[in-house]
């Protein structure tokens, strides 16, 4: 089993690059944006930051990642406690506009 801090194989990658495909292009933009620049550096527990970003809806998702709202700001609980993970922080700072090069 892999430790937190592990870097993602290539298997997992695809997987989570899959995962991560939106409805909306304005957030898969930034996504791609993000695995151009992460994927050679990529946690599992970051993954796991992405994977529980990727729960939320579009919509939640876009207000976070333009800054709009902040995780304990979204109306829906699920979303709000998937937002809020220490992982899932992490990455949104990773995947927001503006984040500091690796």
């Amino acid at each position: 089993m892999n430790t937190p801090d592990a870097l993602l194989d290539e298997r997992s990658l695809s997987k989570l690059r899959w995962r991560c495909r939106r409805g909306l292009l304005e957030n898969d933009l930034l996504i791609e944006k993000f695995f151009l620049r992460y994927q050679a550096t990529l946690s599992v527990r970051q993954a796991q930051g992405l994977n529980d970003l990727m729960d939320l809806s579009d919509n939640d998702l876009m207000d976070l990642l333009l800054r709009r709202k902040e995780p304990e700001l979204l109306s829906d609980l699920p979303a709000r406690t998937s937002a809020s993970t220490p992982e899932a922080l992490e990455v949104l700072s990773m995947l927001r506009p503006g984040a500091p090069a690796p």
